[in-house]
């Protein structure tokens, strides 16, 4: 097998995450309670309708050249300062959402997690680079969850708020306290 350039590393990555984008399946929410007003949410109304990662990278072919080029490494210093300061969508501040995703843990208390970045799509931050900031979720706990790892499919409800923050995992462009933090389960067919 052979190793991706990080050039074509980074052009597989927003690919994925422009695939991610646009096959995201509508899940199924539990009602929610009658005094909230729960908003099952997607992963792409995270993101503002005129954004487009892939804009730096328009025109370019690094096909010719090395990993080690100054070239591509400016263009991966670029594309990961686009990405690290992708805008959110204003409209979703403040709104109170159930989002499914994947956990990347950052702090636990005693084997239970405390804080996480909840992502779009398996790998996110861990096998692969971070995806645009506005595809990160931070999520504070009000208290530990229990049994939930690396990785795990969860859904999430709570306030989002518009808050760039940096962790050592990645660049979120979202918040979240006060939250519940449920298995997910795929909908039965």
């Amino acid at each position: 097998m052979h190793a991706l350039s990080p050039i074509r590393f980074a052009i597989a990555t927003a690919a994925l995450l422009v695939v991610t984008l646009a096959v995201t399946p509508a899940w199924t929410a539990e009602p929610a309670p009658a005094t909230t007003v729960v908003k099952e949410t997607s992963w792409d109304e995270l993101v503002p309708k005129d954004w487009d990662p892939m804009k730096l990278l328009q025109g370019s072919n690094p096909g010719p050249l090395s990993d080690n080029d100054p070239k591509v490494m400016d263009m991966m210093r670029k594309m990961r300062e686009v990405w690290d300061n992708a805008p959110t969508n204003s409209k979703m501040d403040g709104v109170v959402v159930k989002l499914p995703g994947y956990v990347v843990p950052l702090e636990d208390v005693r084997g239970d997690l405390k804080e996480f970045l909840l992502v779009p799509y398996y790998g996110a931050c861990i096998h692969t680079p971070p995806p645009p900031a506005n595809q990160i979720v931070h999520v504070l706990a009000g208290k530990p969850i229990k049994g939930i790892r690396t990785m795990d499919a969860v859904w999430v409800t709570g306030t989002l708020k518009a808050l760039r923050q940096d962790s050592a995992m990645g660049m979120s462009g979202y918040a979240m306290e006060g939250i519940s933090v449920e298995r997910y389960v795929a909908p039965k067919k």
